[in-house]
């Protein structure tokens, strides 16, 4: 499951060479071209939002797509449609991507990709500790894109980041080109889709920490 970042500092300009700007979301939907139909016919893939909508609301969150297989077209078209404006909810985010995964009884794996710590009040540390203790085997790698920018926090929220990922057995990956976000969407998309496995693969797979999954999915 995707969890993505669609709150306000995603409509950031950033510059590149002679002059041209393009908006930080426009960065990250560029990578999950490039690597989403790559990923998906190997993997069933869903897709949890948080953040666009009115400006400074912490309610706007949404499971876009469940877990299907072939996802990539549907994902790219729901993350297209994105308007960038709110919030930054990410615990609550995660914790509904973990309920659409059924975790309590079944293993899976999220990836949260965000540019931004919580500012909505959750606690993603938390949040991992009681994961790790209800699920059946979940995992959550995080992407923190160019999180060094900025922080509410002085750095907590980055903290938090990575322990919602080490927790739970993850990668936390802090891309700063785009290049690197290829790289990391790759590497943690790339994991096994552990619910569509025959019990004996299923257990392979699960047993395997999280390092084992490929990296080399992008043509």
């Amino acid at each position: 499951m995707l969890v993505f970042d669609g709150s306000g500092s995603m409509a950031g300009n950033e510059r590149f060479d002679f002059g041209s700007v393009v908006t930080r979301i426009d960065k990250v939907r560029g990578a999950l071209d490039k690597v989403l139909p790559n990923v998906t016919p190997n993997r069933r893939l869903g897709l949890v939002t948080y953040g666009p909508g009115p400006y400074d609301r912490c309610d706007n969150i949404e499971l876009n797509v469940r877990p299907m297989e072939n996802a990539a077209a549907t994902i790219i078209a729901a993350v297209d449609a994105i308007n960038p404006a709110g919030r930054t909810p990410l615990t609550d985010a995660v914790r509904l991507a973990a309920e659409a995964l059924d975790y309590r009884t079944k293993p899976g794996v999220i990836v949260l990709l965000t540019d931004g710590e919580e500012t909505c009040g959750g606690n993603p540390c938390k949040l991992a500790k009681e994961l790790k203790a209800e699920a059946a085997g979940l995992t959550v790698h995080v992407i923190g894109y160019r999180m060094t920018d900025f922080s509410w926090t002085g750095g907590a929220g980055l903290l938090d980041m990575r322990c919602l990922a080490e927790s739970t057995g993850g990668f936390y990956e802090s891309p700063e080109t785009v290049d690197e976000l290829i790289a990391a969407l790759a590497k943690t998309l790339g994991c096994p889709d552990l619910t569509s496995r025959p019990p004996n693969l299923l257990r392979r797979f699960a047993a395997k920490p999280a390092a084992a999954c490929p990296v080399s999915l992008v043509r």
